[in-house]
């Protein structure tokens, strides 16, 4: 069966690869993969869609597509601890990047506040 959502260009690949750098200022390993994703909530199907992957500062990053432009991002430190962006799907890729990598660094600041919040507590 062929995919209905066509893979990542080679230039969007870079693209993203890109952006990564310009964030982490040196090279980040982005791996292609498929993901099976439920794209309605009401239907129990799953779909295969494209996704771009990375592991940065303790997590793993997400973001596929579920059709021509429009995107989905998560982000994760386990299986437990996932995280989404409040935003259910972009049309702008770049959008979509900055705003997991934005959400991630605000999750990352929460977690060193409790941690020093509960240092100087106990």
């Amino acid at each position: 069966m062929q995919n209905p959502i066509s893979d990542f260009s080679k230039e969007t690949h870079d693209y993203v690869a890109g952006l990564l750098e310009q964030r982490y200022e040196h090279a980040v390993e982005l791996q292609l993969a498929d993901i099976e994703v439920q794209l309605n909530p009401l239907e129990e199907k799953l779909t295969l869609c494209p996704a771009l992957f990375w592991a940065e500062r303790n997590a793993n990053f997400v973001v596929y597509k579920v059709g021509e432009n429009a995107f989905r991002t998560q982000f994760f430190y386990s299986p437990d601890e996932q995280f989404g962006t409040g935003i259910d799907e972009f049309d702008d890729l770049e959008k979509c990047v900055n705003t997991v990598l934005q959400v991630q660094a605000d999750q990352e600041r929460i977690t060193i506040l409790r941690s020093t919040t509960a240092t100087e507590f106990s």
